[in-house]
């Protein structure tokens, strides 16, 4: 008798155990099939919208199917079928837009969508602000997290079709508003917040240096100001408003701080120092840098140029903006940029919708009280039409031979907050102010 119970007790875990399988292989079946299904040659995609429900994506448009060039601003960015971009929102994001049930199969109507927060308008408005020059702009709600604009020049348009992808412009494939790049002195916003959370602002609010046009540091190596007969004895900020480098390099030298306050400040910041792990994080899919750098002795050039924005430091103009939400809000965290505002299925249910998050704590809520202010009051010179708190740059690149424009800020209205950073590659002050004054008021319409 016990060894029949004892049988039947194990016939009893094996269909057990049998249904248990059964249950996850139809499970792993129902979930992963339209992955692989939108990756084959039969798959149906659907569509990707604009917030306005402007068509952005349509896997079977055709030459002619819409206006020239309706795709171009955001051809690096939304991307296409090909494979030839992948780090894009259709690449990983596909099997979103399958119209395949594991029931009814293959459903030429179907209705799955990915409805994005992108302003289309607002897009091409932005991409043609560049005239002829390369660079990208990006922008969104620093209280949502809604990326509204999101420019990389140059580009390609899909439906015109790219088979000649070794002789594209460098960059033509990747949305460069995700990838690092040199900051120039934007990056000051970043060494301004270190410096305020290590000394304290009353601390910090009370240095001076002078600038004669070039300073001669610790170990008597020259920093040069872009202004050659300087700019006399200037407050910090005086000093963020002019750019000044000889007083960011003074301000490194500071006794009130060491390197180890500068390095975990920055960490802290998502700024990887000195080869450690770099941050990584996604907007739906699409794989974002973050920023790093190489420090090592206040005293030195290489460090005090890389707390100025050059040298080794690199920032992604999305973490540039990111930065600016968390000074804007006055918290210290950033809120999380997406690009995907809710997803239907193939029978037009929704199936995800986005929410706004916020990132773990960048920096102390009274340094981003601080650098807010100091922001704000160099906002005064600039005339974008709104109350802005603004940061410029210009990055040496390219060994010295060219110089990049940057700009990036936040409006200060509750009712209209945006944060962005632009880029204007080989470019002037004047061009990233357009720009910025452009997606500014195409966002606002």
């Amino acid at each position: 008798m016990k060894s029949l119970k004892r049988g039947s007790n194990l016939i009893t875990l094996m269909i057990s155990l049998f249904i248990v399988g059964l249950c996850i292989l139809l499970t792993k079946m129902i979930l992963e099939a339209p992955f692989y299904v939108s990756h084959s040659s039969e798959a149906d995609l659907g569509f990707v919208y604009d917030r306005n429900g402007e068509i952005l994506f349509d896997g079977n448009a055709k030459p002619g199917d819409y206006p020239d060039g309706h795709f171009k601003d955001v051809g690096n960015l939304i991307g296409d079928t090909s494979g030839q971009m992948t780090n894009t929102l259709v690449s990983k994001n596909m099997e979103k837009l399958s119209n395949y049930s594991f029931l009814g199969g293959i459903t030429k109507d179907g209705q799955a969508a990915i409805y994005t927060t992108l302003d289309h308008a607002a897009n091409e408005q932005v991409y043609t602000s560049f005239g002829g020059k390369d660079g990208c702009a990006i922008a969104y709600n620093y209280s949502t997290g809604e990326i509204l604009v999101c420019v990389s020049r140059p580009n390609v348009d899909p439906i015109s079709g790219y088979e000649d992808v070794e002789n594209l412009p460098d960059g033509s494939l990747l949305c460069k508003a995700f990838s690092k790049t040199v900051p120039g002195s934007t990056q000051k916003v970043a060494t301004l917040l270190a410096a305020d959370q290590a000394m304290g602002y009353d601390t910090l609010m009370s240095k001076s240096y002078d600038c004669q046009g070039v300073y001669r540091n610790n170990t008597d190596i020259d920093i040069i100001c872009h202004q050659s007969y300087g700019h006399g004895t200037q407050s910090v900020p005086e000093a963020f408003a002019n750019s000044c480098n000889p007083f960011f390099a003074q301000l490194v030298e500071d006794p009130d701080w060491s390197i180890g306050d500068i390095e975990k400040y920055y960490e802290k910041m998502w700024i990887a120092v000195n080869d450690n792990d770099e941050k990584e994080f996604t907007v739906d899919g699409i794989i974002s840098d973050t920023a790093s750098t190489k420090i090592d002795d206040k005293n030195e050039f290489d460090t005090q140029w890389g707390c100025i924005g050059q040298g080794y430091t690199m920032v992604s103009p999305c973490m540039m903006m990111m930065w600016e939400s968390a000074i804007a809000n006055g918290t210290g965290m950033a809120t999380m940029p997406y690009l995907i505002d809710h997803v239907t299925n193939v029978s037009g249910r929704t199936v995800q919708t986005a929410s706004a998050k916020t990132s773990e704590q960048l920096f102390s809520e009274s340094s981003a009280q601080d650098i807010r202010d100091i922001m704000l009051q160099n906002g005064n010179n600039y005339s974008l039409g709104y109350t802005v708190g603004i940061k410029s740059g210009t990055a040496q690149v390219k060994e010295g031979r060219e110089e990049n424009a940057l700009l990036t800020g936040f409006v200060d209205d509750e009712d209209f907050p945006i944060a962005f950073a632009v880029l204007v590659e080989n470019g002037t002050s004047y061009e990233s102010s357009y720009v910025a004054q452009t997606l500014l008021s195409a966002i606002d319409k």
